[in-house]
Order: C-alpha cells, then structure tokens, then sequence
C-alpha cells in the first residue's frame, strides 16, 4: 500500500501542476492589464498544451506496461531521427546506410533496452554503430563531404537513438527496498516519472526566470532566449522542487538533498542539451526540426533537453543505487 499510495502521489502532484499551469494560462489571457508581452503568454499556452499531450501519453504506457513504454519511446527516437536527418540533404551514397540506421539499429537499441541488457544497449551504438557509420558510407563510393555526411548520421543516432533510449532505461534499474523492507514494485515508473516532470519544469522555469529585467544571454549568436538568469534560477527552483518530491524518488535512504542534486543536474544538461539543438538548427538556417507539434515545431524540438539529460542522470542514479 506504501508503494502504491507514493505512485498515485506522484501523479495526482503531476496532475495538480498541469491543472495549475492551465489555471495561469487562463488568468493572463483574461487580465490584458497584466502587463506581460501576450507573445510570452501564447508561448508558455503552448507549453502547457505540449505537457498535457506528453504526459497523457506517458500515463497510457505506464497503463499498459514497461514494453509499451518503451516501444513509445523507440516511436519518438525514429520520429526525432527522422527531423534530424532530414534537416540536410543526402547522397545517395547514405541511402543504405541510413536504413541500417533506421531499421536495424534504432530497433535494436529498445530492443535490448526492453530485455533490459545493460552490457549491450550501453556499448552497440556508440561502439558498433559508430564504426559501421562511415564503413558503410566507404562501401558506397561516394566521398564527396564525407566526414560531414558521417558526423551528421552519428550524431543524430548518438542524441536521438542512443541518448533517448536511457530514459525508458530508467525503467530497468534495480532498487533498493523501500524503509519498511517491503520491494519497490512501482519506484521504477516513480523515476521516470520524476526525470520527465524535473526536465519539463527546468525547461518552463528557466524560460521564466530569463523575462526578468536584467538578461545576461548565454550564447547570443545561438539562442536569444536563454539567459545565465533563467539557467540559474530554473535550477535553482527545480532544486527545491525535486528536493520537495524525495518521497517519490528511489533515493529516500539519503532523504531530500539526494533528489535535489539529481534535479540540479537535470537542469543543467537540458540546458545544454537546448542550446547544442539551437546550435544545429542555426547552423543548418531553420527555425524548428519539423511541424508535428503545434507552436513548437517538431518532436525534437520538444525532447531535445531529455535526450541530452537522459544518459547522465541514468548513470548517475545507477552509480548511487549501486554503490
């Protein structure tokens, strides 16, 4: 019953948040005197419509099961692949290379995944599919732009298969029993849970905390929007947050402070992972990866902060869980 009623907390306090944001939404749209530009407004309704979308799917897989869940995910990293490639042209020469990419690889990364085979799912892209890469693209005769055809299918098999793929990983790791000695049958779904819920709020919070008056732009060439203000106060808010939900992580044993770090790193890497993607699509000359996702672009635009937060907070709670 203690691990029940932890699992239905977490997303009766998922549900409240999303509640809440779509009550703020309201309340802004209805107060024009509000002072707050109606373009930020519409922008933090799309989020909010964007969450909503997100975790009523996650809700479904976690219904049906941990395959489910992860078939959903290997959906999403063929789709983010997809918009990544698709981003610049390809020879012909990387036709065949790319349905080895598309059908064999990415498949067989959730596959492993869902049988849960660390020492293969940790090693076959970054080792096996790496190499393959450009030995294929070699077989093909085609060495025009070669290392920038390469790099370009590497990285989107590296940020969109392999990085992604650790965040329904989270749903394989062994954990502690819970105080009472009693297993923690849902901690599993719990954590994902909480990894997802900690990235979207880091995203929302530092889109926030960067209106303030005073802007200091990380990198302005790259992303206007985020500031050294919303990347501090961002991680700093969902610090106390994650801190606050300790009760729905696996790290009770080291209470609240081990749930705040694990948020604080979360923050940071989605931070880095949104500004490497607007790297990217600057450097390519496109506004957003695709047109699936109504006032955000495509899938990658919106999980482009869990694909680079995904494999650091994996290893580091499986560090913590084993050690």
């Amino acid at each position: 019953m203690f691990d029940a009623g932890r699992t239905l907390g977490l997303v009766g306090a998922v549900l409240l948040l999303l509640c809440a944001a779509t009550g703020v939404v309201q309340m802004l749209k209805h107060r024009h005197e509000s002072g707050l530009d109606a373009a930020i407004i519409e922008t933090f309704r799309l989020r909010v419509r964007a969450w909503w979308i997100l975790f009523s799917v996650l809700f479904a897989a976690f219904f049906i099961g941990q395959t489910a869940t992860v078939v959903l995910f290997g959906l999403i990293s063929f789709w983010a692949l997809r918009e990544f490639i698709t981003l610049t042209p390809t020879r012909l020469g990387d036709h065949r290379t790319l349905f080895f990419v598309f059908f064999i690889f990415t498949p067989l990364q959730y596959y492993l995944v869902g049988i849960e085979k660390y020492g293969l799912y940790s090693v076959v892209i970054p080792v096996y599919g790496f190499l393959f890469v450009p030995a294929a693209i070699t077989l093909a005769g085609d060495y025009k732009r070669f290392l920038e055809r390469t790099a370009k299918i590497q990285c989107g098999l590296l940020i969109c298969v392999y990085c992604l793929s650790y965040a329904p990983a989270l749903l394989t790791l062994k954990l502690p029993d819970l105080p009472n000695g009693n297993p923690d049958v849902g901690g599993r779904v719990r954590l994902l849970f909480f990894f997802v819920l900690m990235v979207q709020l880091s995203d929302a919070l530092q889109y926030l905390w960067a209106q303030v008056a005073t802007k200091h732009v990380i990198v302005p060439m790259i992303n206007p929007i985020r500031t050294w203000e919303g990347l501090l106060g961002g991680t700093a808010s969902v610090t106390l947050i994650g801190a606050m939900l300790w009760w729905a992580t696996p790290f009770h044993g080291a209470s609240w402070w081990m749930a705040g770090v694990m948020s604080a790193v979360i923050a940071v890497m989605g931070s880095a992972g949104g500004l490497t993607m607007s790297a990217i699509k600057r450097d390519r000359g496109v506004k957003d990866y695709g047109t699936l996702v109504e006032g955000h672009g495509g899938v990658l635009d919106r999980i482009d902060s869990i694909c680079f937060a995904a494999p650091v907070f994996f290893h580091f709670t499986r560090w913590w869980l084993i050690s």
